[in-house]
């Protein structure tokens, strides 16, 4: 979601920003015998069937087990169309930042930067699918940047919070040449040939912020379930660090993967997504639903933000849709997603919810590929865009 919030108008603030340096304390397969059919739970084969039963829960790994493996020819794509002082005050890139944890085969963050839990990866698997995400947002949004109604020569000072691999922030800084535009990150996975206005920093927005008072006049903000325990800590500290009248956008995704007719069925791979991320997310203090129930909105105007407005779009997770664009936004979250189920999967899963490999990789992970593929499934995300306007305090 995404919503752009501005601040009202009060005396000027300095134009060049001043950086404080961040804090460094710083997260056997079975028998193919015993998948057939007849040993696994029973889903529902029509949306009436669905829609009689009782409401489903967070299915465990143990239930995948249950449902066994995927017979031959089972995991293949069946009708689908796919198958206070500058210097001082930024954290240096180190060689502790790059001591990457390796958890199952996957590096996550160096605990140098932060002694916070961040469920993704950081390796370039991860962060590719990230960026395809990205291009399937920007489809989605007319390859608008920004829905903030920003003036080009009011532009001075931007930050892009979580800049992942920094492709918004290059976007953004190729397009408003003349303004300096900062991308924040707690991993150093950001190309170094970049436009000359943009500087990459290491920085947890999770915690207090590192810049001055009323320095920015836009703070954008993208893709950050998991990222934080508490939005309106966070939105206080963009508050204070956006210019009166400046501008906050925050663009996220729901978890919570869920169909207009029906065929999105509650205890399958795809509805019971969004609902093990929630419990994972609350067993280690962090929001995975930053999309949903107007959280942004509402955060962004607890802490004083105004003219708060609200996007919403629902994104298709496959190829599925007729009409050819949305069919081509389907088919990049559908690359994204399907290139890296594990990798989304690892932490919150075997780390935090105590599946096995054999439940996320063998079971869970197959069964959530061959819905992808199955184009009778109509899966959608919603996301949300909000942004608003920087108040008096």
């Amino acid at each position: 979601m995404s919503t752009p919030v501005k601040r009202k108008p009060q005396s000027p603030a300095p134009e060049t920003p001043s950086v404080i340096k961040a804090k460094t304390s710083t997260p056997g397969p079975a028998s193919p015998g015993a998948a057939s059919s007849a040993g696994r739970a029973k889903l529902p084969t029509s949306v009436a069937e669905a829609s009689a039963t009782e409401p489903t829960g967070v299915l465990s790994g143990e239930h995948w087990l249950q449902q066994g493996l995927l017979g031959p020819g089972e995991n293949e794509d069946t009708d689908s169309a796919l198958g206070s002082d500058i210097d001082s005050s930024t954290a240096s890139i180190s060689s502790s930042i790059l001591n990457y944890r390796t958890v199952n085969g996957r590096t996550y963050h160096s605990d140098s930067v932060t002694d916070r839990e961040y469920w993704g990866p950081n390796d370039f698997k991860h962060i590719a699918a990230l960026d395809i995400i990205y291009h399937a947002c920007d489809l989605m949004l007319g390859g608008k940047l920004h829905q903030a109604p920003l003036v080009e020569s009011n532009l001075n000072n931007v930050v892009d919070i979580g800049t992942g691999s920094g492709i918004w922030a290059i976007d953004f800084a190729d397009k408003y040449n003349k303004c300096n535009v900062i991308g924040t990150d707690i991993s150093p996975v950001q190309p170094s040939w970049i436009p000359p206005n943009l500087q990459f920093e290491i920085n947890d927005a999770s915690k207090q912020w590192t810049f001055m008072e009323n320095i920015f006049d836009f703070i954008h903000m993208q893709f950050l379930n998991g990222a934080f325990g508490d939005l309106t800590d966070v939105y206080k500290e963009a508050h204070r660090c956006c210019k009166p009248g400046g501008w906050l956008e925050h663009c996220d995704l729901s978890t919570t993967i869920k169909s207009d007719d029906g065929t999105v069925f509650p205890e399958s791979a795809w509805g019971q997504w969004g609902k093990l991320f929630d419990a994972a997310g609350k067993k280690i203090g962090k929001i995975m639903t930053m999309a949903d129930n107007g959280l942004m909105e509402k955060a962004m105007r607890d802490v004083g933000f105004i003219n708060v407005e609200v996007k919403k779009f629902k994104m298709p997770i496959s190829p599925w849709p007729k009409d050819p664009k949305q069919k081509d936004i389907g088919l990049y979250y559908y690359a994204a997603i399907s290139s890296d189920v594990e990798g989304v999967m690892q932490y919150m899963f075997a780390n935090v919810l105590g599946w096995t490999q054999e439940q996320i990789t063998v079971l869970f992970a197959a069964y959530a590929r061959r819905e992808l593929k199955d184009t009778s499934i109509h899966g959608k995300s919603l996301g949300v865009k909000d942004a608003g306007v920087g108040g008096l305090d």
